[in-house]
């Protein structure tokens, strides 16, 4: 006779397996914020500067995404990554030369080619130093052009403002610090020549001339200090593509998260009819769908 088939109660069968009975009932749910956790590590992986406001930014001009502040800050303490903040730097002045008075001081800067400023950086290289100069607008925030020097001569930087007069025209203002190459009288000179007003920045006073040196700090931090340079081939290739994306891609948080070339385009008085182009294009489809979208 063929043994009965004892039907244990599930209460039973858990008992005896010593297993939850409320675990037979679930459903693993899918982790919804994993996706975007890839997508906040890639956004960083490529620019490891960045803090939780630009990854937001980013999150929603090139993924359209709106994401709360507070989620992407959650995430990225998940992640264990964060923005780098870097510290001041001051430059030297020169008292052999005339100090112009500090022009700026309640003025309202409000459009393009209004007031342009410019600041020489040093840049630690393998076997030495270079200096950077870099001449910017102040209401858009882009990068006009730079020169790349292995000495403080006056001339490369000349140079550098002769070719942003010729691409852009001439501002109306020009705001420097005190050191010896915007004292000269090669400068000065090719400033008055072109009637355009000579600024300085206070005695100590770096705040003064802020935008240039947060765009230094920024060049340095988001791409020099993170990569690394040890040739100036390797230098001047790495500023040309950063640059590009910079004027042209990098969303700017005190422009509202617009691209600075936008910006400066967007800023051009109808009246002045200038020509003008970006020359460091990071990515040349998106520069052009930039210039048609402003």
């Amino acid at each position: 006779m063929a043994e009965e088939q004892v039907k244990l109660s599930e209460r039973v069968r858990c008992s005896l397996l010593s297993v939850n009975r409320s675990g037979l009932y679930y459903k693993p749910v899918a982790n919804k914020d994993l996706e975007l956790e890839l997508l906040i590590l890639d956004i960083w992986l490529l620019h490891n500067n960045k803090g939780w406001r630009s990854i937001q930014a980013d999150l929603r001009e090139y993924h359209q995404l709106v994401v709360n502040h507070k989620k992407v800050r959650r995430l990225m303490h998940k992640l264990g990554i964060h923005g780098i903040l870097p510290r001041k730097n001051t430059s030297k002045s020169d008292k052999a030369h005339y100090k112009y008075p500090y022009g700026l001081k309640n003025l309202n800067v409000n459009k393009s080619n209004m007031v342009w400023c410019s600041d020489i950086s040093y840049i630690k290289l393998g076997g030495g130093f270079v200096y950077v100069v870099a001449i910017v607008d102040i209401y858009s925030r882009a990068i006009l052009d730079y020169e790349i020097s292995n000495t403080l001569e006056v001339d490369f930087c000349v140079r550098c403002l002769e070719r942003c007069i010729k691409r852009y025209g001439k501002p109306k203002i020009f705001n420097t610090d005190q050191g010896v190459q915007y004292t000269s009288n090669a400068w000065v000179n090719l400033l008055t020549q072109h009637e355009i007003m000579i600024s300085m920045d206070g005695k100590g006073r770096w705040a003064d001339n802020v935008w240039i040196e947060r765009i230094w700090r920024t060049i340095k931090y988001e791409c020099l200090y993170l990569n690394g340079v040890e040739t100036l081939i390797d230098l001047k290739q790495k500023l040309k593509e950063y640059i590009g994306y910079y004027n042209n891609r990098r969303l700017h948080s005190s422009l509202g998260y617009k691209q600075p070339f936008v910006t400066y385009k967007a800023g051009i008085s109808s009246n002045q009819n200038q020509q003008f182009d970006i020359w460091c294009v990071y990515d040349k489809a998106a520069f052009n769908e930039l210039k048609d979208a402003a």
